[in-house]
């Protein structure tokens, strides 16, 4: 049976690309599955077409301020960078029989465990960070400038937030001439379309997920009542040492394998309207809508934290850990997530 709007495919087409590539390759495979899948003669032939560098990095070091607390982002189980417990002045100058000694929300940081470590010139370093571990932290520093001189006090607060990257990824929607919407072939199609998506991006790493697939009927103008298929179906990053190609270099990086996928994704639908436009036959019943293919770049927190502009202005696209006014051990606070997760960018005005 002969598609009802053949127009509507055909407006608006570009110009054919050259073929023999693996996409073009793709793109007919899904097109040549109208032969694939035969329906009762009354119905016809059928189609059933997602950082390089990180704050918790050994080079990177924080220093305190006597001015005002420090704030320092840890990404959740990783490695923090070195937080000192001295100023920017007295970095590199000459301490003699310094005397450290730091408390957080818990009371005084000692070295017993594998997760914190005080280092032998005071310095705080966290393994496997935990959302547990943040809050505020203070360091107290006795030294003399120089052996004549009396003992000298130094008092430095550091607020420590948990952070972890966002989750984000690209949305798709797109629609198909379908047949009846109660027919089985909508069904076998929509799992030839995933596969043939989830193998495009395969090599990146990425991951095809389908959020929703809906049939309705649509009245066209000059054209009548015809069914549509509406699929909504996202591309995410996995880590890169879970592909099938493990990679380290900065290509691995999520925004860039997901800027690839898209792009696979969206000459994968070009192609097919392309492979629509070569035909001398008449169109099958279920082909891409050339035009409907629309996209949306998400970017949203994880449960459990959110994006707070007036608490951090200078990062306010970002997300992590909010501190509660409680003070149980009168050395630090305790601290509550409610939301965040925070960008390297937040980090950065912190490191000196």
């Amino acid at each position: 049976m002969e598609a009802s709007a053949p127009g509507r495919a055909r407006r608006g087409r570009r110009r054919t690309r050259a073929a023999g590539s693996p996409l073009s390759r793709a793109a007919v495979l899904l097109f040549l599955s109208a032969f694939l899948v035969r329906v009762p003669a009354s119905v016809g032939y059928l189609v059933r077409l997602p950082r390089s560098f990180r704050l918790t990095k050994d080079s990177v070091k924080i220093v305190g301020s006597t001015n005002f607390p420090v704030k320092v982002y840890v990404m959740l189980h990783q490695k923090s960078p070195h937080i000192l417990c001295v100023t920017q002045r007295l970095r590199n100058a000459e301490l003699i029989d310094p005397s450290f000694q730091w408390h957080g929300p818990k009371g005084k940081v000692v070295s017993e465990n594998s997760t914190t470590q005080i280092t032998s010139t005071g310095s705080l370093v966290f393994q496997n960070f935990q959302e547990r571990m943040s809050g505020i932290y203070t360091c107290s520093l006795e030294y003399k400038p120089t052996v004549e001189e009396t003992v000298k006090h130094l008092y430095l607060k550091y607020i420590i937030y948990a952070y972890r990257e966002p989750h984000y990824y690209y949305q798709f929607t797109a629609r198909y001439h379908a047949p009846p919407c109660n027919s089985i072939y909508n069904i076998s199609f929509e799992k030839k379309l995933l596969q043939i998506l989830s193998k495009l991006v395969l090599d990146l790493s990425c991951e095809i997920s389908l959020l929703k697939s809906e049939c309705h009927h649509v009245k066209m103008q000059k054209a009548g009542l015809q069914n549509e298929l509406f699929f909504t179906f996202s591309v995410s990053s996995l880590d890169a040492g879970k592909g099938p190609k493990p990679c380290t270099d900065h290509n691995c990086e999520s925004s860039r394998r997901l800027a690839k996928a898209k792009n696979l994704i969206e000459r994968f639908f070009n192609q097919q309207v392309e492979a629509l436009g070569r035909r001398a036959e008449p169109l099958p019943e279920i082909y891409y809508i050339e035009g409907t293919l629309q996209m949306v770049w998400i970017n949203r927190c994880f449960p459990g934290y959110g994006m707070n502009d007036l608490q951090h202005p200078k990062c306010p696209e970002c997300c992590g850990t909010v501190p509660s006014q409680t003070n149980p051990t009168g050395t630090g606070l305790s601290y509550r997530s409610e939301g965040c997760t925070f960008s390297l960018l937040c980090s950065l005005s912190c490191v000196e």
